[in-house]
């Protein structure tokens, strides 16, 4: 077993952190070049950036914005939701892919998850559709796709828009097609913990021209193409992307293969060290139609562990300095969503029941194989501890 002493330096102190940006020499001249120029926002990179992102995706068009949460808002603005709509979605997932339907004041329609892919149970949605419902939006969790032939069909039966969360996803593939190209209109995230980032932002896709149009005018303050700095056709908001962050993500787009790869090589590598610790469930690797891109690596304690146990392993996880985390607090239990829907503990078992097992190990594009050796080693130990 690796000891403390062994473990890798960040800071002052011995620590694997749960997440990490992968900057390098690159990505540092691109903002600099960026920062000797006039041109800090709206201007050139940003173009570049979204030319070079729609074509990495393969749609039409992107619009950059300065979050993935920013982006799902402009999604659910620009499909014209509203008020007394209902948009059925995930209750698994980062709180920002419900609140962006409540900005609107739409209602979010949860449907409980699958147990092996955590992705949304595409056959539990046709019995949440009502004379409200307006849009299916699938999040692919952890950068797993969803069953989007599937969630498709039904889209297209009831006649009702699709909205991919694919702020977790970028690179992910069903049947060759990139995740991002089967809705309406999709979003991606880069913050620091993706698999690509530009600090903060995010890029909203679609091959509609319209959403396209609609999203860069909402994005910047309502203002249309050609339009006086202080004209305004419509009410917008400031969810501009600055030229600087737009570097960045050129920078690391370039890069995208390259961490793609590594990343599935820690998938593979903790995948074989963990298989040997009794109690843990491996996430899923992908099939041979699923491509994953792989965001976070989620461990799922099986049934003789509680959730009580599963905090305490990550208490002792974190004072041996391991980074790691709970992967995700079902958002219908959050105090909010309680207060205003009325959601109680039961109200999606599959959630809850994931819920409270998971635990994110560290994952980011530097990890090492000394490093996942050591957090095997650890985890395992502590395992056994809590099990007596």
């Amino acid at each position: 077993m690796i000891s403390a002493s062994e473990k890798f330096r960040v800071g002052d102190k011995d620590n694997i952190p749960l997440s990490s940006p992968d900057i390098g020499q690159a990505e540092i001249q691109a903002v600099v070049d960026v920062l000797k120029t006039p041109h800090l926002s709206l201007g050139p990179k940003l173009v570049e950036f979204e030319s070079a992102f729609a074509r990495y995706v393969g749609t039409k068009y992107a619009r950059a914005v300065n979050s993935g949460t920013s982006g799902l808002h402009l999604c659910i603005k620009a499909l014209g939701i509203k008020e007394g709509d209902e948009v059925i979605t995930s209750p698994f997932s980062f709180i920002s892919s419900a609140n962006c339907i409540l900005f609107e004041r739409a209602k979010p329609v949860f449907v409980d998850i699958r147990t092996d892919t955590f992705n949304i149970d595409e056959s539990k949605i046709e019995e949440k559709i009502t004379e409200k419902t307006k849009a299916i939006l699938p999040v692919h969790v952890f950068g797993y796709p969803c069953a989007m032939e599937k969630i498709k069909q039904i889209a297209d039966k009831h006649n009702l828009f699709v909205i991919e969360d694919a702020c977790e996803a970028i690179g992910a593939e069903v049947d060759g097609m990139k995740v991002g190209t089967f809705g309406d209109c999709s979003v991606f995230a880069f913050y620091p913990n993706k698999q690509m980032t530009t600090g903060e932002g995010g890029m909203i896709v679609t091959n509609n021209e319209e959403i396209a149009n609609l999203a860069a005018s909402l994005r910047n303050q309502g203002r249309d193409d050609g339009m006086e700095w202080l004209a305004h056709a419509r009410l917008g908001y400031n969810y501009r992307l600055s030229d600087i962050n737009c570097a960045l993500g050129m920078a690391q787009l370039g890069r995208i293969d390259e961490f793609l790869a590594k990343r599935e090589s820690f998938a593979r590598a903790y995948a074989l060290r963990l298989a040997e610790i009794d109690g843990i469930v491996l996430p899923p690797q992908g099939s041979n139609n699923i491509n994953r891109s792989w965001f976070v690596y989620v461990v799922r304690l099986n049934n003789d562990f509680s959730k009580t146990d599963r905090d305490e392993i990550i208490r002792r996880l974190r004072r041996e300095g391991i980074g790691c985390n709970r992967y995700f607090p079902p958002i219908h239990l959050q105090p909010f969503y309680v207060e205003k829907f009325g959601y109680k503990k039961g109200s999606f078992p599959v959630t809850e029941e994931v819920s409270g097992r998971t635990i994110a190990l560290p994952f980011y594009n530097n990890l090492n194989e000394k490093q996942i050796d050591c957090v095997a080693d650890e985890l395992k130990s502590i395992i056994r501890e809590v099990k007596k």
